[in-house]
């Protein structure tokens, strides 16, 4: 366990040196960082639009690079990483209406669109036999301009349900917005249609962006801001600009939030008098403050912080997570962890993916059970305290470069992966080299063979549960009477186990050396009439070429004759010997124990047992 844990922090590890090495490299090519601001005076008017639609800002008719220019920067500061993210996405975004759902009839339509109140939906309603409001290519535009806030689009075509059109009024092709309007979460979705005459591209944005932004509780003066400020203590995210409405990313984000975060925009154009925000601490805007229990924190000033849905999601479900967002964070890392053993183990490659799907139900089996005292309601004070330890980490400075690396390896899942390959093919050479020593017959068994022997030890469980069992080295129940119950409930099934006769091939064998070769010409006529006496009593035996492990005998018990000089023998784990021949025969009849003590022949004894018997076979 210890060694899956140093293998993961250091995948952990190889990731974030990666991304400083990235940044680096970045530095050195364009000369700038992801946190440096940009003057919005240096950039050209398409640039400007592209972070415009980025945020989510709306403008009417043609706007002058100035007038563009000066939204930008009343909505926030620019920096080089937002910069550069959208004009990726401009590039990389496609045009086109393949995310956008069509609706077969009113009951797909209620499912998807009144029933969830998890988002906000912009439907495009065609009448019977009449055009649709936005063509092909304006329809497409506004598809992907409000698919980057999270906005979802579908097409409702009348000519599927006309019954459904007529008894909600929709006799002429038209757009719905599907908002939530509560603040709960799951709250009342209310439809909106758009009634305006004109039905260009930046009309029906504007309306978009104006229904979007009357989902945040906006305050234009100084009282009702105070009051807010110090009413009570759950999570705020406060905006303070001189726009007419703010951001549609903001706005967006306060959908995504619906009960958990209340989202507040405060605009000052009118304000003559600023004494309330130095009085809460607010000295420059445009400024997005994050207020929680535990104090204030200004959002823009660290690494990965960017004015975009994206950044903006994931620094707010870092300092307000759901018991989700917590959930997958824990099933990544321990999958990550549990793969791991794809790598540690040493062997044949089935034997590396049965380890691995065995760790796999292991872990995760172990997460699933570790999660059920979240339901426990005396664990509130404990849930707070973690909370609020987890605010304190998560506005840091690491917290920020976590975050940033977090966004980064997510839109990038094949660096993510592929460092992970690499680390654990490091991790692999570096445990073959550890094991170089002492590598075992398991180790460097093929495929086949370790299948061979996996179908074998399954066979005998299945059959022969209690033997397979003794087979273990570790196992101390032979120590015990149960082992003798076991034996007497069932002999033969206990007695006669399917086991892998590769045992046999290490039991000992030695030569039976007689002490009379040491006598040899010392013997004379007179000893000729003890010969009768001496052919019925075992010849002597040199104990220095006897085994020391062995228990000393002078008789095969099973063909009942004594030892002769030269004969070879053969030794059982218990310690008794026997002529190797007769022991064969009776191994090879199924008879995987002793025949005197009825020990398992595949199973080691402990030398104490052994000496225990010596003496008892001493004391006889």
């Amino acid at each position: 366990m210890w060694l899956k844990l140093l293998f993961l922090t250091l995948y952990l590890l190889v990731l974030f040196v990666l991304a400083r090495l990235l940044e680096a490299v970045v530095w050195c090519e364009a000369g700038v960082l992801a946190t440096q601001l940009v003057d919005p005076v240096t950039l050209s008017y398409n640039k400007l639009k592209t972070i415009l639609e980025a945020r989510g800002l709306a403008y009417s008719g043609l706007a002058q690079k100035t007038d563009v220019r000066e939204l930008v920067e009343k909505s926030g500061d620019l920096s080089d990483g937002e910069l550069y993210s959208a004009l990726k996405r401009e590039k990389e975004q496609p045009e086109g209406d393949a995310g956008t759902t069509h609706f077969s009839g009113e009951l797909h339509f209620y499912e998807l669109v009144e029933d969830t109140k998890d988002g906000i939906w912009l439907v495009q309603v065609v009448a019977q036999d009449r055009e649709a409001l936005l063509g092909q290519s304006s329809w497409r535009r506004m598809v992907k301009k409000v698919s980057q806030f999270g906005i979802r689009t579908g097409v409702f075509n009348c000519s599927s349900d006309h019954r459904s059109c007529v008894r909600r009024g929709w006799h002429r092709s038209t757009l719905i917005m599907a908002v939530p309007q509560t603040s709960a979460s799951k709250g009342k979705v209310v439809l909106k249609e758009y009634h305006g005459q004109r039905t260009s591209h930046e009309h029906v944005s504007r309306w978009v962006t104006a229904q979007v932004a009357g989902q945040i509780h906006t305050l234009e003066r100084s009282e009702p801001l105070l009051h807010e400020w110090q009413s009570d203590d759950t999570v705020k995210m406060f905006l303070f600009a001189q726009l007419p409405q703010p951001p549609a990313f903001f706005s967006a984000l306060s959908v995504r939030f619906t009960g958990r975060i209340k989202f507040i925009f405060v605009n000052i154009c009118h304000w003559n008098n600023h004494s309330s925000l130095v009085q809460i601490g607010v000295t420059r805007s445009p400024a997005y403050v994050l207020k929680t229990p535990e104090g204030m924190y200004w959002y823009g000033h660290s690494t990965g912080e960017l004015l975009s849905v994206g950044a903006m999601d994931t620094f707010l479900r870092s300092v307000q997570p759901e018991v989700n967002d917590l959930f997958v964070l824990s099933l990544l890392l321990i999958n990550l962890l549990a793969w791991t053993d794809l790598f540690i183990t040493q062997g044949a490659t089935v034997k590396r993916f049965m380890v691995l799907i065995r760790t796999l139900g292991t872990y995760n089996s172990v997460l699933l059970l570790s999660w059920l005292p979240v339901l426990l309601p005396y664990l509130d004070s404990f849930y707070s305290y973690s909370l609020k330890l987890l605010r304190y980490a998560d506005t840091s400075r690491l917290g920020s470069v976590v975050r940033a690396d977090w966004t980064f390896y997510s839109s990038h899942p094949a660096l993510f992966l592929s460092t992970y390959l690499a680390t654990g093919l490091l991790v692999d050479y570096l445990e073959k080299k550890r094991r170089c020593h002492r590598r075992s017959l398991e180790d460097s068994s093929t495929n086949l063979e370790w299948l061979a022997s996996l179908w074998d030890w399954y066979s005998s469980y299945l059959l022969h549960p209690i033997a397979s069992l003794n087979q273990s080295d570790q196992s101390e129940w032979d120590e015990h009477t149960n082992f003798l119950f076991e034996r007497l409930a069932f002999p033969d099934l206990w007695l006669r186990p399917l086991v892998n006769i590769d045992y046999i091939k290490i039991l000992p064998i030695w030569r039976f050396k007689s002490a009379e070769r040491a006598d040899d010409g010392s013997g004379g006529a007179g000893d000729k009439s003890s010969d009768s006496e001496c052919e019925e009593s075992p010849p002597p035996c040199d104990w220095s070429a006897w085994p020391q492990d062995m228990l000393r005998c002078s008789e095969c018990v099973v063909c009942l004759e004594h030892f002769a000089d030269t004969e070879v023998l053969m030794g059982l784990p218990c310690g008794h010997a026997f002529h190797h021949s007769c022991i064969m025969v009776w191994l090879a009849e199924g008879q995987h124990c002793c025949p005197v003590c009825r020990w398992p022949s595949y199973k080691k004894k402990r030398a104490h047992t052994v000496c225990n018997l010596d003496f008892l076979h001493f004391i006889l």
